[in-house]
């Protein structure tokens, strides 16, 4: 007796086999296939997506750094602002006061106080006034007044008589 039941543990029996559950399984494996090939497809796409993005913004800053696009000003231009030279007058109190037509204290690029006897630049078009130094460098970027924004494109024309 001890040896047939043995036998009967290795025995399989075919008809207890559901075929009903067997088909419902293969649906959700043919379902659970079309999901993962949709999200492979969705991923790709999405990468595909982000590299044209990338690949565009490469084109266009490299069309820039080559010149062809520039919003700054030129050197010339640049040079061509009229530079004065800080210095305070003294009313008969001791008071002493900026000059007439500059209101600023400080130079609002880097924020340093203007010191007496300091070179300056001020913008035509709205009379700011700056540390040379620093409108340099903002006006060959940019082509417009850093407090006001007003624009120095059409005011500033290089000198071409020399």
């Amino acid at each position: 007796m001890a040896s047939s039941s043995s036998s009967n543990i290795f025995q399989w029996d075919f008809t207890l086999l559901n075929h009903a559950s067997f088909h419902s399984y293969s649906r959700g494996l043919f379902l659970l296939l079309i999901f993962f090939t949709i999200l492979f497809f969705v991923i790709i796409l999405s990468l595909y997506a982000r590299w044209l993005c990338s690949h565009r913004l490469r084109r266009r800053v490299s069309a820039a750094a080559a010149g062809v696009s520039s919003s700054g000003l030129d050197r010339d231009s640049i040079d061509s602002l009229p530079i004065i030279i800080l210095q305070t007058n003294s009313n008969g109190k001791g008071n002493k006061n900026k000059c007439n037509y500059i209101e600023e204290s400080e130079c609002s690029i880097c924020l340093g106080v203007f010191e007496e006897i300091e070179k300056l630049k001020v913008l035509p078009e709205c009379n700011h006034a700056y540390h040379s130094e620093c409108v340099d460098k903002w006006l060959s970027s940019q082509s417009s007044c850093p407090l006001c924004r007003a624009s120095l494109s059409p005011v500033i024309a290089p000198s071409n008589h020399a």
